[in-house]
């Protein structure tokens, strides 16, 4: 479903955020990018939504050639995704249910259609007892789920999850993970970063990134298989 191949990405100034990545993710996978800050996890999350584009190299989607896409394409590449940041950019000016309503509303859905399915992501993600409440009485894990729930409102195939538990504590953090996990479980492709390796059991496959490089790859081992 997504291809890297011999990827690369250099910032002004010679900073190398990734070199010569080879690598390709499965439909239905759970993938976890872990390694330490500046490794280049999110540079790779990235690219597959058209954020940033390679130096060289080709980033592929369905055997679709992400990097040559066209400014107009971007919001269709984009709908199949469902993007997920350390920072929520949630608006406080509306409420929880307008928030998750937003890609919708821009997408040109009705706006009855677009509160009814924000209000069953919202229970999807167990807030919906929240939907009338300003964002910022919830709490930090209360905001990262409504994030969720936000991004995976219009039904998309992949999740992109950049450090989503970052800054949560420990009992936050499973939830949001377990969260992810729900719609991974119904096929949904999800790639989540992390620098926390007390949840890497969770994936199907974890691949570890030091210095813009694979450092190496681990597959779950399945039930019943001798380690």
């Amino acid at each position: 479903m997504i291809e890297f191949q011999q990827v690369s990405k250099q910032y002004p100034g010679n900073a190398t955020a990734l070199s010569g990545i080879t690598l390709s993710v499965a439909r239905g996978e759970l993938v976890f990018l872990a390694g330490p800050s500046g490794a280049g996890k999110s540079t790779l999350l990235k690219m597959i939504a058209a954020i940033e584009r390679p130096t060289t190299g080709t980033v592929l989607m369905n055997g679709q050639d992400i990097g040559r896409l066209k400014p107009s394409s971007l919001p269709y590449l984009r709908r199949k995704l469902g993007l997920i940041f350390q920072q929520q950019r949630l608006l406080f000016d509306r409420t929880v249910l307008s928030n998750v309503m937003l890609p919708l509303i821009v997408a040109g859905s009705a706006r009855e259609d677009a509160a009814k399915r924000a209000r069953a992501a919202l229970d999807k993600v167990g807030l919906l007892d929240k939907a009338a409440c300003a964002p910022q009485t919830l709490s930090g894990g209360e905001q990262q789920r409504v994030a969720i729930a936000r991004a995976i409102v219009h039904r998309p195939q992949i999740i992109l999850a950049d450090e989503p538990t970052a800054n949560l504590d420990r009992d936050s953090a499973g939830k949001i993970l377990d969260t992810i996990k729900s719609f991974h479980d119904v096929g949904v492709t999800c790639l989540i970063s992390t620098h926390d390796e007390n949840f890497l059991d969770r994936a199907d496959r974890v691949i570890y990134l030091e210095q813009g490089k694979i450092a190496r790859t681990s597959h779950k081992i399945p039930a019943g298989d001798d380690a």
